[in-house]
């Protein structure tokens, strides 16, 4: 009922800059929040950013400063700016989206992850 597709992954030498974005659809009454999360090999998922329909937003400490989050609501789509990259933000990324359905269940869905490299 609910698509979370991602897009903008790839391979970018450190100090690099990617832009991820992540548009959801379906049955969709509202999204509540939407956020990143991102998981290294060997390592558990993280939360990377989230932005809820405020907008407030939160990052982790490791990407504070770097990478600002942001949503167009006219296009349900979240997008993920990530500036200064560092060997270590290598990982698959993942958007999640939470809200309302028109039946008026909630709904948290994951897209399929799109992996960001960061290497020279």
């Amino acid at each position: 009922q609910v698509q979370v597709v991602e897009s903008g992954g790839g391979l970018v030498q450190p100090g690099g800059s990617l832009r991820l974005s992540c548009a959801v659809s379906g049955d969709i009454f509202s999204i509540t929040a939407m956020g990143w999360y991102r998981q290294a090999p060997g390592k558990q998922r993280e939360l990377v950013a989230v932005i809820t329909s405020g907008p407030i937003t939160n990052y982790s400490d490791s990407v504070k400063g770097r990478f600002t989050i942001a949503r167009d609501n006219t296009r349900n789509t979240v997008y993920l700016q990530m500036n200064s990259l560092k060997p270590e933000d290598t990982a698959i990324y993942y958007c999640n989206a939470a809200g309302r359905l028109r039946v008026g269940a909630p709904y948290s869905d994951w897209g399929q992850g799109t992996q960001v490299t960061v290497s020279s």
